[in-house]
């Protein structure tokens, strides 16, 4: 990437890719049989849309703007149901962005990679980098939702089994939660295996409790497919069906998953689950739920609208259905929580955050790893909003505005795709932009309303991620300048050096973020030992704006003269970085690296705050903490701890 959010915003061993680097590297996606990863796609994908009838119908009609729940009104939310998982999830996500890949990744974090290495040092990709940040911040602020609100909603069907749960819903939705991030250290390979299953079942119950309802009023589905109803809805009630919207969404939240997650199940893959099945079992439980309200026409309908999933289902099924959805809550928070990990795990490799510990609770499959400091970070803020609020449909105020801000965000990087990636005529790009700007504006200006009654959270957890992740990039830029400034050039270093210095056995690796000058631990050292490693490595790790890097292009070797080499290690945004791995592999340069007479050399900056003008004081102290508590290059790059030794320096910005 080359705009400010990522020039210097490399963790202090890395470095930015150079442009020729772009044409090294491949994606870590293999391909497998599209009906088995359609299914797992349904375990994993799908959780967060998934749930969304046990409270999006519901909070439309006896929400915080509450509607009459006459045949005018069901009908029109119906077909703004149909048509928004249309226009948002088959014909955005599915249909366009999804063909917007990074090498077989998505999610807007690619997409910037993928943006910001076409582009180039453009002046307008500045503003597009800033607005892929701040989708990334608020991808975290849904993240701490999503969990609290969908088992929270589950939790409450607890009271239609036994009216005497009702005391007991929130402390058994949060012994749920805090048990599922508990167990996030353990990884999720056993029990993914039973996402699958799970959720198939779940989705054909959620057809099933449909079917049943809609079998009584069969009308209901033409009326639902029909989009002059939800035209009808505006026509005669204008501004509350514009508020209706802030409920409505509700019911595609979870669509950007299906960008997000692409590389691991492949665009097609997804796509055939979508429309072959999620979206026709969810579309017949909403077409149910609706049919079951219009059918008590003398009878309490107000009671049915307070909570029409769980009242949907016949007496014998209220057990089984409840479990199926508390299960089904459970695997969309930790879809949503694994999402979280990668997204983190990318963010660092991109120079978005500093270095945090990631375990890899897998030992095949590396997309699975467990970030401790995201994890009970994440869980303490859920607690918080299941404490603070009390009830899914009070959540469901904070919900949705922080959705809606990263799906017109996508769009907005849409439009740069479909320009200068993909070259679209503007008689052809423009009417596809407006149809997708216009139902993001309407749906984010419908949940603006809710910010007065909780939206205010989700915002105010995205700003804060979004000015860290600002303040890192800003700090590492101009870090990385201070330390640029009068270094040695490498020829004149290794000529005056090896002719004045005492050679001592073994192997030296000075771990550098730039490819030229001489790194600060190797004057350092040489100052204050005065000696220098028969054989001396400048090592410097490259992560490349794709997620993946052909094994056969890991290693950049160039031998530097008098016992001095270069060597720099490519690695996408995706991998994990395992120095002595890679050293492992490297044989052209003196012979094989034995980590036993190979020591590792690095620096750790201390930062003294200036005043210079590159960032306010608040920011410099911001980024100090930040840097203080960074995860220390030893264990981020996996090197041995007893053959490391760091060198301090100050720093001033």
């Amino acid at each position: 990437m080359t705009a400010e959010s990522q020039n210097g915003a490399r963790s202090a061993e890395t470095a930015a890719p150079s442009a020729a680097d772009t044409g090294h590297y491949g994606h870590g996606h293999h391909g497998d049989g599209k009906l088995k990863l359609a299914v797992g796609a349904v375990g994993v994908v799908f959780g967060d849309i998934g749930t969304s009838p046990l409270y999006a119908f519901r909070e439309t009609f006896a929400g915080h703007h509450p509607i009459e729940p006459d045949r005018l009104h069901i009908y029109g939310v119906l077909s703004l149901v149909f048509w928004s998982m249309m226009l948002v999830v088959t014909f955005k996500y599915v249909l366009t962005i999804m063909k917007a890949d990074n090498k077989g990744e998505g999610g807007s974090l690619a997409l910037l990679a993928l943006i910001s290495r076409s582009s180039g040092e453009k002046r307008w990709t500045w503003p597009i980098i800033l607005l892929g940040v701040f989708a990334t911040a608020l991808f975290y602020g849904d993240s701490m939702i999503t969990p609290a609100m969908s088992v929270l909603s589950a939790t409450e069907g607890l009271r239609y089994i036994d009216p005497g749960f009702a005391p007991y819903i929130v402390p058994i939705a949060l012994a749920i939660l805090i048990g599922l991030f508990a167990l996030q250290s353990r990884g999720t390979a056993k029990v993914g295996a039973l996402f699958g299953p799970i959720m198939l079942t779940y989705f054909l119950t959620l057809a099933g409790l449909g079917i049943m309802h809609i079998a009584a009023n069969p009308w209901i589905i033409a009326e639902t497919l029909n989009p002059v109803n939800a035209l009808r809805f505006f026509y005669v009630d204008g501004f509350t069906a514009f508020i209706a919207l802030g409920a409505v969404v509700l019911a595609v939240t979870g669509a950007e998953a299906l960008y997000a997650d692409m590389g691991h199940f492949g665009r097609g893959p997804i796509g055939i689950s979508w429309l072959a099945f999620v979206l026709p079992a969810l579309m017949l439980n909403y077409m149910g739920q609706g049919a079951m309200v219009l059918a008590a026409e003398a009878g309490p309908r107000a009671d049915l609208i307070s909570d029409p999933f769980f009242q949907m289902m016949p007496q014998y099924l209220e057990v089984p259905v409840v479990i199926l959805a508390l299960l089904a809550t459970i695997i969309a928070s930790q879809a949503v929580i694994s999402g979280a990990f990668s997204l983190t795990q990318q963010a660092i490799q991109l120079g978005f955050m500093p270095r945090l510990r990631v375990e890899h609770t897998s030992a095949s499959a590396a997309g699975q790893i467990y970030i401790p400091v995201v994890n009970w970070g994440l869980m303490v803020m859920v607690v918080l909003l299941v404490i603070g609020f009390g009830s899914s449909s009070n959540l469901a105020a904070a919900y949705g505005i922080a959705v809606t801000g990263a799906m017109f965000i996508d769009t907005c990087l849409l439009s740069v795709v479909l320009f200068t990636l993909w070259k679209w005529p503007a008689w052809k790009a423009l009417p596809v932009l407006a149809v997708f700007f216009t139902v993001d504006i309407a749906y984010f200006g419908a949940n603006l309303i809710k910010v007065p009654d909780g939206g205010w959270v989700p915002l105010a957890i995205g700003l804060t991620i979004f000015t860290m992740l600002t303040t890192w990039s800003r700090g590492r830029k101009l870090m990385q300048q201070e330390m640029a400034e009068g270094a040695m050039p490498i020829p004149v270093f290794v000529k005056s050096a090896a002719n004045s210095a005492t050679r001592v056995p073994g192997t030296a690796v000075f771990m550098t973020s730039t490819s030229d000058g001489v790194p600060h631990a190797l004057l350092h050292n040489l100052k204050h030992n005065k000696v220098l490693h028969e054989r001396i490595i400048l090592l410097t790790i490259k992560i490349a704006d794709v997620p993946f890097v052909q094994e056969e292009k890991l290693c950049q070797l160039e031998d530097l003269g008098r016992g001095f080499h270069r060597l720099i290690l490519h690695y996408g945004f995706m991998q994990p970085v395992d120095v002595p791995e890679a050293l492992g592999r490297v044989t052209s340069c003196g012979g094989e690296f034995k980590m036993i007479e190979t020591s590792f050399f690095l620096s750790r900056q201390t930062l003294i705050a200036a005043s210079k003008p590159g960032m306010p004081i608040w920011r410099e102290k911001l980024f100090a903490w930040m840097l203080r508590n960074s995860e220390s290059a030893m264990e981020y790059f996996r090197l041995p701890t007893n053959r490391v030794v760091e060198l301090g320096s100050q720093v001033a910005i």
